[in-house]
């Protein structure tokens, strides 16, 4: 069932677009047309932005609201979410290929369960701290007001889970947003835009206009907008920076990675592997945070890329909607190319793949690559170096533990990683050095109750937890004499 949509949701309401542009949303695992959204154009960003500033600026408005009303708010759109649980991990798997097994668990529960954790912090902060001065008899009252409009811009990849991360933590501070999807994803955004709708949030408060890069462009720079809040692509995250850089705009960055994954020797990954698959090619390796750099004891290494090859070859590829499979197209030609050539150019180089390197039988409709693994390759190649966004896995081998933590740390990116270990306390002296924003042990879990974010090129600023909420609040210090 194709879905169609003609209009934009600015200002509380299903308005007309300024332009005939469109966007065209297909499968990707058949090719097919999914449905279609109008394009927003610069008159649409300068709608939505003029709209999400009468909702801030009204003095009655939201920024106004008592948390506790706000966060009944946020509780009203987490139920209207939950209505659609099973159509938003449907149509995000149709989107982008995510096999449904994790849009189940991410895109269809995630959402919620963000607008709920943000809404029981803001009941319990509160807006205003006194603070006895160190100087004199007086107090000081700490204020935290809301930053103000938001330009929030989401990926493809978990774009129900990535707009909530902006989206929780920019409502309970009582912001204002403009959410631009990217155009592979634009059809789960108008989801949530009806979920909005239904919860009564007050007119403007959230904007949603899917537009191309220019469009997007000027939304970050645009003169009403006081924060953005990115995730995607490192190149673009420099650019979003620049621009925010020279305009003085508080900016979140969450970009890329290439994170590591250190086996230790004493480590039996038979267990783990369906783990470890979690946290090295989740999401058909669409995922940025995963260890698709995993190093390996030179002592053990054929071991280990004997058992991984193993397990990787045998992955069912195929329907994203099967329940049984593990491994799902990517979401466009364009990304499957990009895959193949990073595959292409790591074989130019000399690495061995074990097992994949090209599409899978049977498959000929879908941007399908098959699960492949590079053994017999360092950290000098360019797929052990570039971020692939595929289901490529290259297999490096190490000395000992010092070894294993430089090359964790030779890389532009630290956003996260995992040591392996069947002593977990040495498995945390190994991550507390590695240079990233996050790492697990034996496994990968973000916890949204903790900060998540990246250092070096991996990004700038923390989302998720308190911290994430604070992002969208500024300090305002009021000194009251005795």
């Amino acid at each position: 069932m194709e879905h169609e949509y003609n209009s934009l949701f600015i200002g509380g309401d299903w308005v007309a677009p300024s332009s005939s542009a469109t966007i065209t949303v297909a499968s990707a695992a058949t090719e097919e047309r999914l449905g279609q959204v109008p394009e927003a154009v610069q008159a649409d960003v300068d709608a939505a932005v003029a709209a999400a500033r009468r909702a801030f600026d009204d003095s009655s408005g939201w920024a106004h609201w008592e948390p506790v009303r706000r966060a009944e708010a946020m509780e009203r759109l987490a139920d209207a979410l939950d209505k659609r649980a099973e159509q938003f991990a449907q149509l995000v798997s149709r989107e982008n290929g995510m096999p449904l097994s994790t849009s189940r668990a991410s895109e269809a529960v995630i959402g919620s369960a963000m607008l709920r954790y943000y809404a029981a912090l803001v009941r319990k902060q509160g807006t205003e701290e006194f603070r006895p001065a160190l100087v004199g008899n007086g107090t000081t009252v700490v204020r935290r007001d809301p930053v103000g409009v938001v330009a929030a811009i989401v990926p493809w990849n978990f774009p129900q889970t990535l707009t909530m991360f902006k989206l929780g933590p920019a409502l309970a501070a009582g912001c204002t947003i403009v959410l631009k999807p990217a155009p592979e994803t634009a059809l789960d955004a108008f989801l949530l835009a009806e979920a909005v709708a239904e919860a009564g949030l007050p007119a403007g408060v959230v904007n949603i206009v899917p537009a191309d890069r220019e469009a997007s462009n000027y939304l970050v720079s645009h003169p009403g907008v006081n924060k953005v809040a990115f995730t995607g692509s490192t190149a673009t995250g420099r650019v979003i920076a620049e621009q925010c850089g020279r305009l003085l705009r508080p900016v979140t960055l969450e970009l890329g990675g290439k994170s590591a994954a250190i086996i230790l020797d004493d480590a039996d990954l038979e267990p783990s592997l369906d783990a470890f698959f979690d946290s090295t090619m989740n999401n058909n390796g669409q995922t940025c945070l995963i260890g698709t750099r995993v190093l390996a004891p030179r002592s053990r290494y054929q071991t280990i890329v004997d058992t991984l090859t193993d397990y990787f070859g045998a992955l069912p590829v195929g329907d994203p909607l099967d329940e049984a499979t593990r491994i799902g197209p990517l979401v466009s030609q364009r990304q499957r190319e990009r895959v193949e050539g990073y595959i292409a150019k790591g074989r130019a180089e000399g690495g061995r793949i074990t097992t994949g390197g090209g599409r899978p039988a049977g498959l000929d409709r879908g941007w399908f690559v098959q699960p492949t693994i590079f053994a017999d390759v360092d950290n000098t190649f360019t797929p052990a170096r570039e971020e692939i966004f595929g289901p490529v896995l290259c297999i490096l081998p190490y000395d000992d533990v010092d070894d294993a933590v430089r090359i964790a740390n030779d890389s532009e990116y630290g956003l996260g990683g995992t040591v392996w270990s069947a002593d977990k306390d040495r498995a945390l002296d190994v991550a507390r050095r590695v240079q990233t924003g996050s790492i697990g042990i034996n496994g990968y879990a973000l916890d949204p109750g903790a900060p998540f974010g990246g250092v070096k090129a991996s990004g700038l600023g923390r989302e998720l937890g308190p911290e994430g909420l604070a992002a969208y609040q500024q300090l305002k210090s009021i000194y009251r004499t005795a």
